[in-house]
């Protein structure tokens, strides 16, 4: 019993310092762990999630812009009905086309039923022989030919050879409504194909991003860079770009926010995030005081489990309605120390953008270290961001090598003095 209390002891120890989620260790005892969220659970702390095997990242938004997120156990299904001409319009084409011809089918078979039904209960079906008679819709002979007869009166084709005559008042009645509500389903329907059709959706994909993101020095100051690009000529009108950062939070408080959205300064203060979007541009962000990559540096990127999503908008130029692309870009996704490779050139009279190299970048002189640590360094050594560590360490040894010069030239002077001063002396 001994023997076995001493395992049992570390085993109780190993649980309480949270190393049993990451050995499988046989045990009688049965720890039962509080149900969390899934991005709770993906959120650990980083003591027990060091070990583990690195995890693909769920995207929030994918790289063509359509967003991750399944909506399920939406139980108040009739908010859907309320707002029926939204829900045609977004339905798949395919659902789309089979709810409009069911629409169109089932008016005319419906109208039909109710002309056959006045032409039966009038007695049109026993005098379809005799001249005498006035039916309600003169050659209406049976449910085929109602249905044909209603074809006609809501798409208002009249052949001439199914007329309604004046002896049937119901008939007429029914005219009126069926013209009536003939149009109201034209014009829903219409106008919800129309709409359909001319979503500003796929003009979003001449809208492109750049497959990665950067970081590197500008200005003397480190920053986050994207590039976006136009390949139609028509252009968008008041583009603006806005970016996300999503990433999963816990309050001070113990509170955990999955998917907390933070905004991104990509020029709202400057009006920088206005775009006039004739040729590719390199969308770039600060990284300062107020940035959330404040104290991210290069070794410790790859580790955050982050999300940058970036929103293009504008209005068509064409058609005049408004228009959004959306990309993102995860940790694997944003090269350190990199830059864009110019696209613009200018040849005989125009410019030209080869897209050919719109998403190629290359290597840059870039510090590791995050922009607090550089901020912080460059106040203790008064010296602008944009310097490399290597040039400060240059100057440093300049400096002391101005000293040390300094000092023999002040040992020269000083003999000089002495000797002047033993000649007089003398």
């Amino acid at each position: 019993m001994a023997r076995l209390g001493v395992p049992f002891q570390n085993l109780q120890a190993n649980v309480l310092e949270g190393d049993s989620m990451e050995q499988d260790v046989e045990s009688p005892v049965t720890i039962h762990q509080p149900k969390l969220p899934k991005q709770a659970r993906d959120d650990l702390p980083k003591h027990i999630s060091r070990d583990r095997a690195k995890r693909k990242i769920q995207r929030y938004v994918r790289k063509d812009g359509k967003c991750n997120v399944h909506h399920g156990n939406v139980r108040e299904t009739y908010r859907y009905l309320t707002d029926i001409f939204t829900t045609l319009v977004d339905l798949k084409w395919r659902f789309n086309l089979l709810i409009f011809v069911m629409v169109y089918t089932v008016t005319w078979l419906f109208f039909g039923m109710i002309w056959w039904l006045i032409a039966y209960i009038r007695g049109d079906m026993d005098h379809i022989e005799d001249p005498t008679w006035t039916p309600c819709v003169t050659n209406l002979n049976g449910f085929v030919s109602a249905f044909l007869f209603s074809i006609e009166t809501e798409t208002t084709i009249g052949y001439g050879y199914r007329v309604i005559t004046d002896k049937c008042p119901e008939g007429i009645i029914l005219l009126l409504v069926q013209s009536v509500l003939g149009s109201i389903v034209n014009a829903f329907m219409v106008g919800c194909m129309f709409v359909k059709i001319s979503q500003p959706k796929k003009r979003a994909e001449t809208l492109v991003f750049s497959t990665h993101a950067v970081i590197s020095m500008r200005d003397g100051k480190l920053c986050l860079m994207f590039r976006v690009g136009d390949l139609r000529n028509s252009h968008i009108v008041e583009a603006s770009i806005r970016a996300k950062l999503i990433k999963s939070k816990q309050t001070t408080e113990g509170e955990f926010i999955p998917l907390n959205q933070t905004d991104i300064n990509v020029g709202y203060y400057t009006g920088d995030d206005r775009l006039f979007l004739v040729s590719p541009l390199i969308i770039s962000h600060e990284i300062n005081q107020q940035s959330p990559f404040w104290e991210i540096s290069k070794a410790q990127l790859p580790k955050e489990e982050l999300e940058i999503v970036v929103i293009l908008e504008g209005m068509v130029e064409a058609t005049g309605m408004t228009c959004q692309a959306r990309s993102s870009y995860v940790t694997s996704e944003i090269l350190w120390g990199y830059r864009f490779t110019p696209v613009l050139t200018l040849e005989d009279g125009f410019y030209e953008v080869d897209y050919n190299s719109f998403h190629e970048t290359y290597e840059t002189s870039t510090p590791s270290l995050s922009a607090k640590e550089l901020a912080e360094l460059s106040n203790r050594a008064e010296l602008p961001l944009s310097w490399s560590v290597s040039s400060k360490l240059n100057h440093h040894a300049e400096l002391e090598t101005e000293e040390e010069k300094h000092h023999e030239d002040q040992t020269e002077r000083n003999g000089d003095v002495t000797k002047l001063e033993n000649e007089s002396k003398v």
